[in-house]
């Protein structure tokens, strides 16, 4: 079975024309599938469209959050409620072209459990869009070792397996890829289509690069030393230590030997700071290594609340008014 996740905000416009040719691609797939969208606390007529259509059609499920928790919080509730073996994502506002599903799908089978879209001939503005996204991706690339040309593409595929793993909060929708290294997913990059955007205005503005820039480093931490915090912190601990100890000892020196002053010189506050530095370091490693021990053994919470579901199972740990 086939699962496409579409988030969508204030798309009211776009979503009859994504559906139709949705509807369209899959029905020539020969398989079973579902449509699920995630209605993301839109302001507009976005989920009245949703209900009319969802109305007449099984296949499209709905998943209505109670105000706007942004997009990596849509992806994860549609990770979860997916009952597909491989599951699509895309955007709503017909950027994304439902013709590449087969790609994406052919790629998938071939053996891969992450297929991601690259944007070749990109369709928006260079300065505030496509220069920054350059950069991001040059970066997130270099930092995690998992080297796409195209982070920013929505449109994706993944096996469901991989896809359930992930918990996803603040903004790790960009880094989705890489975050599967964790679990030693096999990702690959095929060109997409882009197209112009029909209605409404992008959500996202050039002052996401300073956000982007800072996720990079938690998701390298997250890759490498989730489940190993000291590595990081009692490593550096350890080595600002050994040269505070150093600083201090050859001080020492200077005041037995040589019988010289120390007392106003500024290295022995450094010295100091050095060793206290690293003392700090390495406890916090050590207490992060218990945090982590902790959040294995306790109850995740997800960082969304749902209002109601249409044609969807409901889960035990969401909360809604009503479902259809």
């Amino acid at each position: 079975m086939i699962s496409v996740v579409i988030p969508a905000y204030n798309e009211e416009e776009s979503i009859p024309i994504l559906y139709r040719k949705l509807k369209e691609v899959l029905e020539k797939l020969g398989e079973d599938y579902e449509i699920l969208f995630v209605d993301d606390g839109s302001t507009d007529n976005t989920f009245a469209v949703l209900k009319e259509l969802a109305s007449q059609d099984e296949k499209l499920k709905i998943i209505r959050f109670r105000r706007n928790f942004g997009q990596t919080a849509a992806l994860y509730a549609g990770f979860q409620y997916a009952e597909g073996d491989i599951i699509i994502t895309m955007d709503a506002d017909l950027q994304n072209d439902p013709e590449d599903i087969p790609l994406l799908l052919q790629k998938v089978r071939e053996g891969y459990h992450v297929v991601s879209g690259w944007r070749k001939d990109r369709k928006d503005p260079f300065l505030s869009r496509r220069l920054p996204s350059m950069i991001a991706n040059w970066i997130i690339s270099k930092v995690t070792g998992v080297h796409l040309h195209d982070y920013g593409c929505t449109l994706k595929a993944y096996r469901a397996d991989i896809a359930k793993k992930l918990e996803l909060y603040g903004d790790m929708h960009r880094f989705l890829p890489a975050l599967t290294q964790r679990f030693g997913a096999k990702v690959t990059e095929v060109v997409v289509r882009h197209h112009p955007r029909r209605y409404g205005k992008s959500k996202y503005g050039i002052g996401r690069t300073v956000r982007v820039l800072l996720d990079i480093l938690l998701v390298k931490f997250l890759n490498d030393y989730m489940t190993k915090p000291l590595y990081v912190f009692g490593g550096i601990g350890l080595i600002l230590l050994t040269l505070g100890l150093l600083t201090l000892l050859y001080l020492f020196g200077v005041k037995i030997l040589a019988d010289e002053d120390i007392g106003r010189r500024p290295l022995l506050l450094l010295g100091v700071l050095l060793v206290l530095a690293g003392i700090q370091l390495a406890s916090t490693g050590i207490l992060a290594e218990m945090l982590v021990r902790i959040y294995y053994a306790g109850k995740g919470e997800k960082p969304y609340v749902v209002e109601e579901t249409i044609n969807v199972e409901p889960k035990s740990y969401d909360s809604y008014h009503t479902q259809h």
